[in-house]
């Protein structure tokens, strides 16, 4: 082999090799452009919130740490989305509507610990909500309170409680209101199975619900919490009132590292202060601005125009919890699933 040939190959080994470092070095260049990414698993009616909340967490991130972040978001009704989690969708944390549906993760999923409640503030819960009655402009059925939505020829749109936090927020709400006032549950199994015979059709989600309602103007009544009202009335204009019913549910919205999913990316640190950002001052006034109660109680003297004091129930006062109620209320067979089939 001639020594012209040996050069060239040579020529062409050294090109290559420096292609590859060149290669590596834009690779590893890149990946320090962009950052950490985190995904937070979130529920169908909080995509508003977090569209701001992610950016002012990047800014007070960069300015602690000088490290850049993104925040990927994915929404749908919230037992979907546990399930997601469950089933392998890497979610670095979740805010959810609701403690079982974290429960859930922990449990099955065995992705967190079953004491993730413990970790931050409020049962790590930095936000919460009512259930309220959205009806039409002037509420030509005069809707008042829970009871009116079981009347005949009323049509009350709900998301289905078997897949949904709003849905099953609105159960307990109807079914708590009745003991609240000093009915039985026999009396509050009576009315919710007359409210759930009068929905036309069960969504996925609260946003599908909201849809159905406010653009496919089915339904004489949406039942939703309370921070959808004002982006309904954005998207849709003002055609519809709020109602607050006598007294209804407190909606707490709790918050989750998940553990197994931040240990394997090595993002431990950037999600526990995603989560602990959600308790700031900032965060807790973007809340507000979004119409979801924050817990600080100077917030919520601030913008007590947008929330109304309302008699509140919890799901431990009369349902004993989560847990207890899935069980009693939503598992296959239970209540509900009684009460559907009477439909």
């Amino acid at each position: 082999m001639s020594s012209r040939s040996l050069d060239r190959r040579a020529v062409l080994a050294l090109a290559a090799k420096s292609a590859l470092v060149a290669s590596a070095a834009g690779v590893a260049g890149f990946a320090q452009a962009a950052g950490v990414t985190l995904l937070n698993v979130s529920y169908d009616v909080a995509r508003e919130l977090y569209k701001e909340i992610n950016p002012a967490f990047q800014r007070a991130w960069k300015k602690a740490s000088g490290e850049d972040i993104t925040v990927n978001q994915s929404h749908g009704g919230s037992t979907k989305q546990a399930r997601s989690v469950i089933d392998g969708l890497a979610a670095d944390v979740v805010t959810m509507n609701q403690a079982s549906d974290i429960d859930a993760i922990a449990t099955i999923g065995k992705l967190i610990p079953v004491d993730w409640a413990k970790r931050l503030p409020n049962n790590s819960a930095p936000t919460t909500s009512v259930t309220v009655i959205l009806v039409r402009k002037g509420n030509p059925k005069k809707i008042t309170d829970w009871p009116d939505l079981a009347k005949p020829g009323t049509s009350v749109v709900i998301p289905n409680p078997k897949i949904t936090g709003n849905g099953r927020y609105t159960y307990v709400a109807a079914w708590g209101s009745v003991l609240k006032a000093g009915g039985t549950p026999a009396q509050a199994r009576e009315l919710v199975q007359k409210i759930f015979a009068n929905v036309p059709v069960f969504d996925g989600g609260g946003r599908a619900a909201t849809t159905t309602f406010a653009q496919r103007n089915i339904g004489d009544a949406l039942c939703t919490f309370e921070s959808e009202v004002n982006l309904i009335k954005a998207e849709f204009g003002d055609q519809f009132d709020v109602v607050y019913p006598k007294s209804t549910i407190l909606a707490e919205n709790p918050v989750a590292v998940i553990d197994k999913v931040v240990d394997k990316k090595g993002t431990r640190n950037q999600a526990e202060a995603y989560l602990k950002f959600l308790y700031s001052d900032e965060a807790q006034e973007i809340a507000a601005k979004h119409q979801i109660r924050p817990r600080s109680a100077a917030l919520l003297k601030k913008y007590a125009k947008d929330f109304p004091p309302v008699t509140t129930f919890t799901i431990d006062e009369y349902f004993g919890g989560w847990s207890r109620a899935l069980t009693e209320h939503f598992a296959d067979g239970a209540i509900y699933d009684q009460i559907i089939a009477k439909r």
